[in-house]
């Protein structure tokens, strides 16, 4: 039984052994970088070839330990105060190992760590002679590019192919010493590979959204197999987010999710149009939403008269610019529910359904209320009744947000009221998951996000709408370029923990300090978003259990449904010769493999 296990044969060379009819050689850890962050050791792990890598874990006795360090800084002290009095100048090494040597000292003096004697071996196996030198100077390689030191076991090569096999016995022994908090970084060797999410099929589940960026592989994620379906994309401006969220919102419309879009820059038209989705533009000649359609019931009993006016306060809110006082908000309850009972509904289920008022019928109701804050507020919403904004909320309901893809172009929208009407299309968004008869998966993607959340009333909406979304089978992916006004709220700050897919694209030095802080990053991680290229994204989950790197890739279809690259969409034209660039967004987030 035990012959059976080993090599039929054993020919040892100076540098490499002949184990049966395969080559390998052994190279040894000699020298480690200074500072190293948790799983560095993972591109050795993710070699190609055939690679054996050993780890011999020896702990120190704290009073050995104690001892060693009090050698080694006396030694150090000694040589520091030979050359001060010889007049050398202080050598930046030596004074660097003392103070380390000291640190070290007290921690373990206080148990906050512990001594190890650690090796580190690695043995690779290789066909034949030519093939052996190319996978070792490969792994040599890997090795200096994570300022690792390594040597041959020249003469050595018996006990370094045995200190790699699983048998736990260190034939070399050469060993370094390593303290608790070094030691951990080599611990666990994690695969940088998402765990694989699998339907009840037993298939893999979700969609592509990239290839690993340190193996290479895809990466596949599926937000509905969560513990929530909510997403958050953080990125500066051309790092490429709204190109992923397009690129993932495509590729689960191809699983049968339907899906609805707050679409600030007309960036998802051509996705829209392309897939036979439906087109909102607010503010185009014709196209409207009145705040003040009364959604049907989705269960019975609910108020759904009481739940509109709590939204015209928060709509109002919105488009006002500012926070209402107490006073202005009692004002407007008793106008918004006198507008209503001019029409005939009440507090009567029955009449829901009768023609709802318009905006200016709330003027025309304030105007006649005679206080000051009434005055006040009917001066103020004039623009929206009466003046150059009258066409974009005043009068009844002239688009309707069915379809598998609804998306609200907001392009044609003066910024002024671009936060209102996306708060506005959010609720007809919100209207039709609640009231759908189908059950099936949903998407909702607000785009420019932080247009809503530098608003506290907008804030609370979308706060809302992510805590309930769940209990409809619907997702929120949020997209957002400006992290401050995400993660410097406590609303911001609450959405974000909502959200269990979390990518993150090239982040602004200015941002990388909140965003490290909010995220739980490290030094590599951070090192990463500061010089990502166009396309690289960290994807996090929200239990911080699982991270991986990623490149988006997307195929040549795709990337010409998608893309908003001026410079791309230059060259294409239509029959007539007008080139389809022009009205969509001169953005820079376009990008292609």
């Amino acid at each position: 039984m035990l012959d059976a296990a080993g090599p039929e044969a054993i020919e040892v060379h100076a540098r490499a052994l002949a184990v049966g009819a395969r080559l390998a050689t052994t190279l040894v850890v000699t020298g480690y970088p200074a500072e190293v962050t948790a799983g560095w050791l993972a591109p050795l792990l993710n070699f190609p070839g055939h690679l054996d890598i050993a780890l011999h874990i020896e702990p120190v006795p704290n009073p050995v330990a104690a001892a060693g360090l009090k050698k080694q800084r006396a030694r150090l002290e000694s040589g520091r105060r030979a050359g001060y009095d010889k007049g050398h100048l202080d050598d930046p090494e030596e004074e660097a190992a003392a103070a380390d040597a000291a640190e070290l000292a007290y921690r373990i003096a206080r148990g906050e760590g512990k001594l190890f004697h650690v090796a580190l071996y690695l043995t690779v196996h290789a066909p034949d002679e030519n093939s052996l030198a190319e996978q070792a100077a490969a792994v040599r390689a890997i090795a200096e590019s994570l300022l690792m030191t390594v040597a041959p076991t020249t003469y050595r090569a018996l006990p370094g192919w045995l200190a790699t096999l699983p048998l736990g016995i260190d034939t070399l022994k050469i060993r370094r010493t390593f303290d608790t908090a070094a030691l951990a970084a080599c611990f666990p060797f994690i695969s940088p590979d998402l765990p694989t999410a699998t339907g009840s099929d037993g298939e893999a589940a979700g969609v592509l959204y990239g290839l690993n960026a340190v193996s290479g592989t895809p990466v596949l994620w599926d937000r509905f197999a969560q513990d929530n379906y909510n997403s958050i994309t953080l990125a500066r401006s051309g790092a490429g987010k709204s190109y992923l969220a397009k690129l993932e919102l495509l590729r689960l419309l191809f699983t049968g999710i339907t899906a609805s879009v707050i679409d600030p820059e007309d960036e998802y038209v051509r996705l829209a149009e392309t897939v036979g989705g439906h087109v909102v533009a607010l503010g185009a000649d014709g196209v409207r939403l009145n705040p003040f359609d009364i959604p049907p019931a989705a269960h019975s009993g609910e108020d759904m008269l009481t739940r509109r006016v709590l939204f015209l306060h928060t709509f109002l809110a919105v488009l006002l610019g500012a926070d209402l006082t107490a006073a202005e908000k009692a004002v407007l309850d008793r106008a918004i529910l006198a507008a209503y009972t001019r029409v005939g509904i009440t507090s009567d289920a029955r009449t829901w359904t009768r023609t709802p008022p318009h905006l200016s019928d709330l003027t025309t109701v304030l105007e006649e209320d005679g206080s000051q804050a009434a005055a006040d507020l009917a001066d103020r919403l004039a623009p929206y009744t009466a003046g150059s904004h009258a066409k974009l909320f005043n009068g009844p309901s002239t688009a309707a947000a069915t379809g598998h893809l609804v998306v609200f172009a907001l392009r044609q929208l003066p910024d002024e009221v671009k936060a209102p009407a996306m708060l506005l299309a959010l609720d007809a968004i919100w209207r039709q998951v609640t009231s759908r008869p189908a059950v099936g998966r949903h998407l909702v993607v607000v785009d420019e996000a932080w247009l809503l959340m530098r608003d506290g009333a907008g804030a609370r909406f979308l706060f809302r709408m992510a805590k309930a979304a769940r209990k409809y089978w619907t997702g929120l992916a949020m997209v957002t370029q400006d992290a401050d006004d995400v993660l410097t709220s406590p609303l911001g700050r609450a959405i974000v923990s909502n959200a269990a897919t979390q990518v993150l694209l090239r982040q602004a030095p200015q941002a990388i300090g909140t965003i490290s802080e909010n995220f739980h990053l490290c030094h590599g991680e951070k090192e990463f978003l500061l010089s990502a290229s166009r396309g690289e994204a960290l994807l996090l989950t929200g239990d911080r259990r699982h991270k991986v790197a990623l490149i988006s890739v997307a195929a040549p279809g795709e990337h010409e449904v998608i893309t908003t690259d001026p410079g791309e969409l230059a060259g294409q034209y239509t029959d007539d010769g007008v080139g389809i660039a022009g009205d969509l967004a001169a953005d820079d987030e376009g990008w292609a493999p």
